[in-house]
């Protein structure tokens, strides 16, 4: 169970990391954001809502039992994750931006720590340390780096959705079946960007020019597609059932190598190159990872 887990947590990571090439190639065209984010959610929810209606059939008095937490999943760990992210690149470098937004599996550790008395042992410790340092190198934080107090508490908001996302995904005592948790947090994510949309908190403006995805030219429905059925009912879903396998924390850093994929695909789809400082924070970020979870007691 804790290599299916595992092997879930990494699936959801990598189809996660697919979303940024998705989008870069939608933003190129004049696509908003905020208009990219929204139909890749809305999208996802109407995909996923046969399937979740035929799993809940007979859950129902449990599903009303856990709307407020399904609502707080939506808003927080869909909606307000994403929305806040965006905001905090107004303010801050992208590297930046993602580091503080990463920096949502710390505040798993802390969570954890001061709600249910788990103290990290000295191995998460230490797999904490380096898989910042590696985030750093990574992202190139220390590169061109831009930072302001509006946008920092903006990159703080979305580490608060990341880690909300991990620890409510990771409730084992549920009986919402994952996939119907996923849709019920798309459908009330969605509608608060709907909202933000409609009072203007955030652009949206879409297009149906051809988008260039591994050189080539293809329909905006390709990138549209791939956000909302890969990026987000695939890794939303795999995420979930994952965290529930193996416990919130060890999934939020397993999630870290979201980042990984990320310039993987991003060099795959968008000629995006990879420099060996990258590859180097990749290796430590994988071995902080492997600290974090060697520091777990055996099942």
């Amino acid at each position: 169970m804790r290599l299916t887990g595992l092997l879930l947590v990494l699936l959801s990571a990598a189809t996660f990391g697919t979303s940024g090439s998705f989008a870069d190639s939608l933003l190129a065209t004049g696509w908003t954001p905020g208009a990219a984010v929204t139909v890749r959610i809305c999208l996802a929810a109407v995909v996923l809502t046969g399937p979740a209606l035929v799993l809940a059939r007979g859950r129902w008095p449990q599903i009303r039992d856990e709307a407020a937490l399904l609502a707080v999943y939506g808003l927080l760990a869909v909606a307000g994750c994403q929305l806040f992210f965006f905001y905090a690149v107004q303010h801050l470098s992208v590297g930046v931006a993602l580091l503080l937004e990463y920096s949502g599996s710390v505040l798993v550790v802390l969570w954890l720590w001061l709600h249910d008395g788990l103290r990290p042992g000295r191995r998460t410790v230490a797999g904490v340390a380096l898989a910042v340092v590696g985030l750093v190198l990574v992202l190139d934080v220390l590169s061109g780096a831009h930072v302001d107090l509006v946008g920092v508490l903006f990159g703080l908001g979305a580490a608060v959705g990341l880690a909300t996302f991990y620890l409510l995904s990771s409730r084992a005592e549920t009986d919402v079946p994952p996939l119907v948790n996923a849709w019920a947090g798309m459908v009330a994510g969605g509608a608060a960007l709907l909202l933000a949309g409609l009072v203007r908190a955030i652009p949206m403006d879409a297009g149906t020019a051809d988008v260039r995805l591994a050189g080539a030219s293809v329909s905006w429905l390709v990138p549209v597609l791939g956000l909302s059925l890969v990026a987000a009912v695939v890794a939303y879903t795999a995420g979930i059932t994952g965290a529930r396998l193996v416990g919130a924390k060890v999934a939020a850093f397993v999630g870290l190598s979201e980042v990984l994929f990320a310039i993987v695909i991003a060099y795959l789809l968008l000629d995006q190159t990879v420099s060996w400082t990258q590859a180097l924070g990749g290796a430590v970020v994988v071995a902080g990872i492997a600290l974090v979870r060697a520091d777990e007691p055996s099942p």
